[in-house]
Formats: structure tokens, C-alpha cells, sequence
């Protein structure tokens, strides 16, 4: 397709999406023009308080919009198997979009688990509500799932080692590992459910200033931030296209890469992207499995769960 915009989303009465990070940024636009459309969104966030502003800044857009939410914060494990386990056990959830993070957080942090903050948010938190909510992914007869990396996945320092940036911290290494880690997790699971209704896609937003942006490293950072935001940075509804298409186009297919065609691809129409170098072999994709699973003591067996 030439030219894509949200008015080309077909109808989507009767399905549901479950946004993380649905409360604001890329995730709320994403729910406004879902809901715009006839979906019913539910939206998964830490704050209770700000999830229900979300709903009701949805419900303002859409009057009609049937919305959710779920308190879910992917930092605690606990809270991860809490919240997937409430929709596991009652919700069809037809489009899933791996979608909160943080980043450039200028000190080495730990989830409550133990694990590095933004690696353990950004993948492996997203790796265990994935896992635990996949009986709601099933009962979808057409079920999506769209993970939001960023261009930084392409950047050397986003290799896969180290992962837990026990050796050596740095913000931004440790936010291009976990955006590596997001593809290279959804391009395993496209290759694991290939047999099966399940289309996994990854995205990445191009570039566009939402509350991703609200570390900074030091006075430089925090007085270069706005005005690049001014003049290099997106709209975070522009931000929110390559999800929106990943998730509604009939031309896609799983285990594309699609983000911006504009120029740099910080903006614009979606297309399919260049992955990162290697990004797709699939004995890395094996092995973040398995880590993954380690990490968080998950296990994720959908050969398995097709089963049950």
C-alpha cells in the first residue's frame, strides 16, 4: 500500500486489543483510533488512576468506545502473573500489543525480581505476560500480536550478551538490548506459531517524544531533550501508525519489521523495515527463548499450550 493512514483500519467491531502501556504515549493512540474503528480496548498500565484518565480521554474521542483496564505493572513478576491470569481466565484477546518500556535510566536499576530494569520491563516482563495470557490469545480465531521496538535495536551496543548488563551498564546499551531483544522474541514466536491462525509482528515508531523521553542522563540531556523534540521528533499518533497497521492490515504478514518510510524513518507511512544484522537467525531466537524462560521462570511452550 502507497499510502497508509488510520483511516484505511477496517472495521473492528468485535475484537479486542490489550495495550501495555495503554495510558499514554504511542499505547493511548493506539487505543483512540482502535476504538475509533469499533474495538474494545483494554488498557494495561501501573497506575490505576492514570489508566482510568486513559479510558476516559478514549471514551471523550469515541463515545461509544468500550474500554478496560488492567493494572499490570511488568517491573514485578508477581503483578505480571496476577494481571495475565485475570485475562487468561476470562478475555478473548484478538490483538495483543507489547507495547510499555522505559529507557535511558542513568544508573543500573533492578525489577523487583532481581532482573536489569529496562531489559527486565521492556522484554522479559512482556515475555511472561505473553506466556501467561496465551489461552486468551487462542480462543481469537485471527489473533495478532504486535511488540513496539525502536531504531535502536540496530545500534552494536544492543547485542545480545550480557544481557542482565551485569559486566557493564550503559542507558542507552541497555534500552538497544531490550529493543534488540523485543525482535528478536517476536521473529522466534512468529516462527513458533507458524502452524497456527497467531500472526507476531514487530515494529519500530520511528522517532516521537512521549514519556519514553523522561530520563535524562545529566543538564545536557534535559536541555537538548525538548528541542530535539521540537524539531526532530514525531507526534506520538504519528508514533503510533506501525502498530496500528501491523495489527489491521490484511498485507501483512507475520514476523515482518515494519516501521516509517519517511526520511531517516522517523515518520511517515508504514512499510516493512530492515532488521538488524543477525536479528533473524534462529539459533539467537532459541537461545532468548531459553533464557527467557530462565529469567523469569516462565516457561512458554506453545507447542503445549496448542495442545491443551
Amino acid at each position: 500500500m502507497n499510502h497508509w493512514t488510520p483511516g484505511d483500519i477496517p472495521d473492528q467491531a468485535g475484537r479486542t486489543a490489550l495495550i501495555t502501556g495503554g495510558n499514554s504515549g504511542i499505547g493511548l493512540e493506539t487505543a483512540r483510533a482502535l476504538a475509533r474503528h469499533g474495538a474494545r480496548v483494554i488498557l494495561a498500565g501501573r497506575s490505576r488512576t492514570r489508566l482510568g484518565q486513559a479510558a476516559e480521554a478514549v471514551r471523550a474521542a469515541t463515545p461509544e468506545a468500550r474500554t478496560d483496564t488492567l493494572v499490570l505493572d511488568l517491573s514485578d513478576l508477581s503483578s505480571v502473573r496476577d494481571a495475565a491470569t485475570r485475562i487468561a481466565e476470562t478475555e478473548t484477546v484478538d490483538l495483543l500489543f507489547n507495547n510499555a518500556g522505559v529507557m535511558n535510566l542513568p544508573e543500573r536499576r533492578t525489577t523487583h525480581d532481581g532482573l536489569e530494569m529496562t531489559v527486565g520491563t521492556n522484554h522479559l516482563g512482556h515475555f511472561a505476560f505473553n506466556a501467561q495470557v496465551w489461552p486468551a490469545v487462542r480462543r481469537s480465531p485471527a489473533p495478532r500480536v504486535v511488540t513496539v521496538s525502536a531504531i535502536a535495536a540496530r545500534w552494536p551496543v544492543g547485542r545480545l550478551e550480557d544481557l542482565m548488563s551485569e559486566k557493564s551498564y550503559r542507558a542507552m546499551g541497555a534500552y538497544a538490548k531490550s529493543k534488540r531483544a523485543n525482535i528478536v522474541y517476536t521473529l522466534e514466536l512468529a516462527r513458533r506459531t507458524a502452524s497456527s491462525p497467531v500472526e507476531a509482528l514487530v515494529v519500530h515508531p520511528g522517532a516521537a517524544m512521549t514519556n519514553l523521553q523522561q530520563h535524562g542522563t545529566g543538564p545536557l540531556s534535559r536541555m537538548v531533550t525538548p528541542i530535539a523534540a521540537r524539531l526532530l521528533m514525531g507526534s506520538a499518533e504519528g508514533a503510533a501508525w506501525p502498530s496500528l497497521y501491523a495489527a489491521t492490515s490484511p498485507h501483512v504478514q507475520s514476523g515482518w519489521f515494519i516501521g516509517p518510510a519517511g526520511r531517516d524513518q522517523t515518520s511517515g507511512t508504514p512499510r516493512p523495515a530492515k532488521l538488524p544484522t543477525g536479528a533473524d537467525d534462529p539459533a539467537e531466537g532459541r537461545r532468548l527463548w531459553a533464557a527467557s524462560e530462565q529469567l523469569t521462570g516462565v516457561p512458554f511452550d506453545i507447542e503445549a499450550e496448542a495442545a491443551a
